[in-house]
């Protein structure tokens, strides 16, 4: 079949974004498979995160990178559900090229009528998207139901685990959210430790430092803080300066003086009440001796984001210059010591009361890539925590949404006439590939478990979906099941997908902006063009 040069363009762009998105697709879902993926520092990742796995990958092709800026806006907005826009987008494109080749082509402006009808239907899904709200989260302060809210969440990532680390997910972040409501995902650290399990990880309230201690003290119980952001040292001159030492006595006298000095500042700090400094840069052995004499515990935190955090924390202001803290800018946190996880020294400021700033979850587990998966687990609950502060609405997950959107559309394209209405039911169809990605990466046969869906939907059951854990194709009721998504979720992410699929569709030539000039002279010997002879 002939098809003219913009046909052609728009051919190739759809096939580069098919192949991104068959790359995600297996691994979506609880079953979905894990990815390899090497980056350009050759770094190793092991992870079905589409987010991971397309930061990692360097996506060459123009057409290709928009489901990739689409995928990640939806990271930025909701955190989760970046395999679903890549998926979809993926799969209103495929159709779109059936849609071409079925002669939709009348004229140049061929896809105009496949771009309206994918517009059209959007804004429908869109509209009959708050009708298929289940419930609601009623209160995000119970650490059980928020727990049971973002078992999805992370059931995709780490199937089998997700009962365990929903429930820490849930304590940190009802341990730290603000009377106003207002969440901040970075008060939520994250701290990996090589050895025993998955069901070793903890929640600590406060912080974890992987460090130890500079000096004798290890332990301090109702600890005042005082922080420094400069080197705990004696101060140095800006400009140089030399002094004459005529004898013996002078060079003692001069040492001695310093020694004093360092002295004065140390007990001048251990004076104002402090009984832990933490420093932004290195130790002197003097200041360290004195730290000793007069029981300081000295703390040194190399990043000066770890600083600002802890002063977070703790409620210190970072001073930068070693002067005595007052009593505002003093920290206080229940107790500071120095424990051992597995063979690693750990600095924990820690918290008694519930509601501290910073929460902290330590992650165990056998290898580095096992507990980066796990992090990355916890990363999407803690977003999808911070997305039921801003909208508490929910709609049944395992495909029950898509299906039912599915179902509503179809009857909708039935009713508009003109072209459209073609474009309008292929973006139903498009639904379908959500179920069936599920059912495939589960071992199941996709046609059965959709047309069992369409069925049960037929009757009116809306909440049913794709049931995971059955051997044969098989649907159950996701709202009993506790299978939930985000009401958010679902709505940015049909909303990405279909932009970044509709712009796609709108390129009919991409135009690469090259380095002028002829080809670069070969580079190797520097006598190449002589002749071997001579």
């Amino acid at each position: 079949q002939h098809y003219s040069g913009l046909e052609e363009a728009v051919y190739r762009n759809i096939q580069a974004c098919k192949e991104l998105a068959q790359t995600t697709r297996t691994a979506y879902g609880p079953n979905g498979m894990n990815k390899m993926v090497i980056n350009h520092l050759e770094k190793l990742f092991v992870t079905n995160d589409a987010a991971t796995i397309l930061r990692e990958l360097e996506v060459q092709h123009p057409a290709a990178k928009m489901l990739v800026m689409a995928s990640h806006m939806q990271e930025q907005e909701v955190g989760d559900g970046t395999n679903f826009v890549l998926v979809f987008a993926g799969v209103l494109l495929e159709l779109a090229e059936d849609l071409l080749r079925m002669g939709l082509s009348v004229s140049e402006a061929s896809y105009i009528p496949v771009i309206e009808g994918y517009e059209k239907a959007c804004k429908k899904a869109l509209e009959i998207l708050p009708d298929l709200v289940c419930c609601s989260a009623k209160n995000l302060r119970d650490v059980e139901e928020v727990a049971s809210l973002l078992h999805t969440s992370v059931m995709s990532k780490q199937y089998g685990h997700e009962q365990f680390l929903a429930k820490l997910i849930a304590q940190a972040c009802v341990s730290i959210l603000p009377d106003s409501g207002h969440f901040n995902v970075d008060n939520i650290r994250v701290c990996k430790i090589v050895g025993a399990g998955i069901s070793a990880s903890s929640v600590l309230h406060g912080m974890v430092f992987k460090k130890e201690t500079e000096g004798d003290v290890t332990s301090v119980k109702d600890a005042k803080i005082a922080v420094y952001s400069c080197p705990f040292d004696g101060m140095i001159t800006e400009t140089k300066g030399t002094v004459l030492i005529k004898n013996a006595e002078e060079l003692m006298n001069f040492s001695k003086g310093e020694e004093n000095l360092m002295d004065l500042q140390v007990k001048a700090i251990a004076d104002s009440g402090a009984n832990v400094v933490v420093t932004g840069g290195k130790v002197a052995d003097m200041a360290l001796h004195y730290a000793n004499k007069y029981n300081l515990m000295l703390v040194r935190l190399n990043s000066k984001w770890d600083l600002r955090r802890l002063c977070k924390t703790v409620g210190a202001t970072a001073l930068p210059r070693l002067t005595p803290p007052t009593l505002e800018e003093m920290g206080h946190c229940n107790s500071v010591y120095l424990s051992e996880v597995g063979d690693t020294q750990v600095v924990v400021f820690k918290h008694e009361k519930e509601d501290g700033a910073i929460s902290t979850i330590l992650i165990r587990g056998s290898t580095d890539n096992l507990m980066d998966d796990i992090e990355r687990a916890v990363d999407d609950g803690v977003n999808t925590f911070k997305v039921l502060t801003r909208d508490k609405r929910l709609v049944p997950g395992g495909g029950a949404t898509e299906i039912e959107l599915a179902k509503q559309i179809t009857s909708y394209g039935e009713t508009c006439p003109g072209l459209d209405q073609y474009a309008i039911k292929k973006f139903a169809e498009a639904f379908e590939a959500i179920p069936r990605a599920l059912a495939e990466n589960s071992g199941v046969k996709a046609n059965e478990v959709i047309s069992k869906l369409y069925a049960v939907h037929q009757e009116g059951k809306k909440n049913v979906g794709f049931d995971i854990e059955a051997e044969a194709a098989a649907v159950k009721d996701m709202l009993e099941a506790g299978v939930l998504d985000t009401y958010l979720g679902k709505f940015w992410g049909i909303k990405l997908a279909t932009n970044a699929a509709v712009t796609v569709l709108r390129v009919d030539q991409i135009i690469m902006a090259k380095p002028a000039g002829g080809p670069k002279p070969p580079s190797g010997k520097k006598d190449w063009d002589e002749d071997q002879n001579d």
